[in-house]
């Protein structure tokens, strides 16, 4: 009798444990399935995620292009940052300030330092946060066989270069001349081809060219090049980034990303300076040799830093020389330059790939030491 009560007693026991077991079979399979759906569906967030769409920037860059905007376009850089550009072009540098008063661009980056003055100074709302050329490697030139001593041969002489390239005047009165203005009879010629013609007719003792017009000069016979804007003023500031205030006060986060991605370029540009004239040279539709005529001149140089510095230098030139608007007495220029972006850009871009070429953003950080604070 016992013996069947403990048979019938572990039949119950048996059955019970299948029982529970079952059970808890049943709810591990379903946290199991539980864990999977939501393991898929963060897989499904991360990717649509990675497919987040793209801030469009609207870009004027005339149409000489900017190596470094090309660089970080057919280098991924923007896409990296979640940045689309969309070229908007111009065929003078005042239309393109004046697509960008009007909102039809974002972005200038190629309308010279003198001409964003003048507007901030008009009363337009523009900001200078970064830079594009440094130097640009715009020749002077003159005659066959005249010799340069210096700034102040252009005093008694007809040059036809723009006074508001604030660089001559500027080095004039640095040399102790007094009203540049009068001493050198200034020619108003628009056109760098037409300049050129003026110097080999002798109608001009001398004349500022464009960055372009480098390959011609080289091949003329008639006349050469005396001196480069950037020996008459060492880091001029020959083009900034600009944008209005508001689109950068709006958008800083994007400020900052295209910061970045134009840092990257910087430092592709210098270690293949080669190859960057390649991809410029089909971005413009020209030979190779046309731009490698400027590219790789040592009077070329760029630079994403905004130059807060050498922009308050221009600011002063354009100012004692009268090519600056009435109100320009009551802006604080430096309040129209942001360098806090590109500094904090500056530093997210070296903390994230700082250590591929540790010269180079050491090199940033010391030129952004000397110029911007």
């Amino acid at each position: 009798m016992k013996k069947k009560l403990l048979i019938v007693m572990s039949l119950i026991c048996c059955l019970v444990f299948a029982s529970c077991s079952n059970n808890n079979d049943k709810k591990d399979n379903e946290t199991q399935n539980k864990t999977e759906e939501k393991k898929e569906e963060t897989s499904k967030d991360s990717s649509s995620n990675d497919k987040k769409e793209e801030t469009v920037v609207k870009w004027n860059y005339g149409t000489s292009g900017n190596v470094l905007v090309t660089i970080a376009e057919q280098k991924g850089f923007f896409k990296d940052e979640g940045i689309k550009i969309e070229p908007v072009f111009a065929t003078e540098n005042a239309d393109a300030l004046s697509l960008l008063a009007s909102d039809k661009v974002d972005v200038v980056s190629n309308a010279g330092t003198s001409n964003p003055l003048q507007q901030i100074s008009a009363g337009v709302d523009l900001t200078i946060f970064g830079g594009h050329m440094l130097n640009g490697a715009m020749p002077v030139i003159a005659k066959k066989g005249t010799k340069w001593n210096g700034i102040t041969d252009l005093v008694g002489k007809k040059a036809a270069i723009n006074p508001q390239y604030y660089a001559f005047t500027g080095a004039l009165m640095d040399a102790g001349v007094k009203d540049p203005l009068k001493e050198v009879d200034w020619v108003q010629i628009t056109k760098y081809n037409d300049a050129m013609a003026a110097v080999v007719r002798g109608d001009v003792d001398y004349a500022l060219l464009g960055t372009q017009q480098n390959q011609a000069v080289k091949n003329m016979k008639d006349i050469e090049v005396v001196t480069y804007q950037s020996d008459v003023m060492p880091n001029y500031s020959c083009c900034r980034l600009v944008a209005k205030t508001k689109y950068i006060n709006e958008n800083p986060d994007t400020v900052k990303a295209i910061l970045r991605a134009l840092i990257r370029a910087q430092q592709y540009y210098e270690s293949n300076k080669q190859e960057a004239v390649h991809m410029l040279a089909k971005q413009i539709k020209a030979d190779d040799a046309f731009v490698a005529a400027y590219m790789l001149d040592e009077h070329y140089d760029v630079h994403i830093d905004p130059l807060k510095k050498g922009v308050i230098r221009a600011w002063d030139i354009l100012d004692k020389t009268n090519f600056l608007d009435a109100k320009a007495k009551t802006i604080n220029i430096e309040d129209k330059i942001n360098t806090d972006l590109y500094k904090q850009a500056l530093e997210e871009t070296k903390e994230k790939y700082g250590k591929e070429d540790p010269k180079f953003y050491e090199s940033l950080e010391k030129f952004f030491e000397e110029n911007d604070k």
